[in-house]
């Protein structure tokens, strides 16, 4: 179903956000989960490694697989999840008026979104910064090299900017060209209206297989921007801000302890105190959460650790072939960090 279609049938445009903001804190976004029976995930229209459905349909990347462990903390259940593909100008309209419940969409946590316009940040799921994606065959080395240039990006992104800042700074011209849906920005770009397309280095990467001949383009090493993405919720409901947070902290202790979905069942009958308080063996953290003791362990099982959802999606086990870098553990010289079970 398209949005607008989403929206009207909920009686909720953008101005009618107050509506569902009043909807959320009479029930509650964990209770209206509960009773519809699914988690409604805003998700993108197709970014590889990130979420993108297969040839059976069925979506895949390390942002659908948030969503599914939001599922399978909830309802025991992965499956439990309405994926909502949607474009970037779309996709902050969606969560504001209640079309979802957690956006889980390659969304960069700045200011500007996180205090004015009633959604919330909830944890970094993973840290990028945006870079630029020219033709090999023309020669550039360097994004300095571009003045002049007409730069591709994504409408309703954090990407434009980024690059009149840095173009600014350098004392570059260009032109910019704004596309809604991320097939059209590189469809755009790969028919040579564009002679360089901007982006997240990680989404530049994912987004150069959808091209016809992927290794006639290259990424230049500049990286002009901090990107910090992860999922979002609507502000007003500490329960299920707190739900999404600590479902991406569950996966990210997970991989520290060394607890994997052949492992978990181990893990929780014989772990160290830490794992099983993740798990749910001890205390009962889950139950303040408004879920299941073993809520966590219902993710691990599911789904997997972070580690195991990267290497799949972006890592080794994918075609993009991705390394960890600054996205590996805080205790392997990354910056992912988990605050503790305890």
């Amino acid at each position: 179903m398209k949005l607008t279609a989403m929206l009207a049938t909920a009686g909720l445009m953008l101005c009618g956000f107050a509506q569902g903001a009043s909807a959320q804190t009479t029930g509650g976004v964990l209770k209206q989960i509960k009773d519809r029976g699914n988690v409604n995930c805003g998700v993108s229209t197709g970014v590889p490694g990130f979420s993108q459905p297969d040839d059976s349909g069925e979506w895949k990347g390390v942002d659908a697989d948030i969503c599914r462990a939001l599922a399978a903390a909830v309802f025991d259940d992965p499956k439990k999840v309405r994926f909502v593909p949607l474009s970037s100008k779309d996709r902050l309209i969606a969560l504001q008026s209640g079309a979802i419940d957690v956006l889980s969409r390659t969304t960069t946590w700045s200011l500007g979104r996180d205090i004015g316009q009633g959604i919330s940040f909830t944890t970094v799921s993973y840290y990028d910064g945006q870079g630029f994606l020219v033709r090999k065959g023309a020669g550039i080395k360097s994004v300095k090299e571009l003045d002049g240039a007409t730069i591709c990006v994504g409408q309703g992104s954090t990407n434009e900017m980024n690059v009149a800042d840095y173009f600014s700074a350098n004392k570059l011209s260009y032109k910019i060209v704004a596309l809604a849906d991320v097939s059209e920005v590189v469809s755009t770009y790969e028919s040579g209206r564009c002679d360089a397309y901007s982006h997240d280095m990680s989404q530049l990467a994912a987004n150069r297989f959808l091209m016809k001949d992927p290794t006639d383009h290259v990424i230049l090493p500049e990286v002009i921007s901090k990107e910090p993405l992860g999922p979002w919720v609507r502000k007003g409901d500490a329960e299920w801000f707190d739900i999404v947070r600590w479902t991406v902290y569950a996966m990210i202790t997970a991989e520290e302890l060394g607890i994997t979905q052949a492992t978990v069942d181990k893990a929780k009958a014989e772990g160290n105190s830490e794992a099983k308080r993740l798990l749910g063996a001890e205390g009962n953290f889950g139950e303040a959460m408004g879920l299941t003791s073993d809520w966590a362990y219902r993710i691990v099982r599911h789904v997997g650790n972070y580690g195991e959802s990267f290497e799949r999606n972006l890592g080794s086990g994918s075609r993009i072939g991705l390394i960890r870098s600054v996205n590996s553990l805080w205790n392997n010289g990354g910056l992912l960090y988990s605050p503790p079970f305890r």
